[in-house]
């Protein structure tokens, strides 16, 4: 499994080739460039054992929407007020986002002690398996630091531009 530190350093090396493919990609997104990601993130995602992992839950925070916090203070059993005030602070961006990491709610055997309930955000993650993926590759280049299987996903389409 690739570690974070490794991870980022693997990104970091590959950015400029994969800004490249992604200017390519914005510029005229193929018609299939959807089903193509699909299936590398389908592939990736045999390879990739997230509960190995959780670069995402270890590293970086969901953006939390009103919906995602009033369901996680009803899981907690706290006043929406009470856990605001201990779980969530608001970044740079204006947006509500965990105040520490790891994810507070990160059991030590990776699992999420509120799964069924978590965040919007945890469950679309990494995003690779939306449709019109043309308009998050942004977003997909940053979680290339985070996630090895969205790494993989942006290796192997390299590889299919390349030809």
């Amino acid at each position: 499994m690739i570690l974070t530190d490794q991870l980022s350093h693997l990104a970091c090396i590959a950015d400029l080739s994969t800004k490249k493919l992604l200017n390519k990609l914005k510029n005229k997104a193929p018609r299939d460039l959807d089903t193509i990601v699909h299936n590398l993130h389908n592939s990736a995602f045999e390879k990739i054992d997230c509960l190995q992992c959780a670069n995402c839950c270890k590293s970086i925070s969901p953006i939390l929407n009103k919906t995602d916090v009033d369901r996680l203070s009803s899981a907690t059993g706290m006043k929406t007020a009470d856990f605001t005030a201990r779980y969530i602070a608001v970044d740079e961006d204006g947006d509500m986002v965990f105040k520490t990491h790891p994810c507070p709610f990160l059991l030590p055997d990776n699992k999420c002690t509120y799964y069924e309930k978590r965040p919007k955000a945890c469950r679309e993650y990494p995003h690779t398996d939306q449709s019109q993926i043309h308009k998050i590759l942004n977003l997909c280049l940053k979680n290339t630091y985070y996630c090895p299987a969205v790494y993989i996903i942006f290796e192997e389409l390299k590889k299919h531009y390349r030809k």
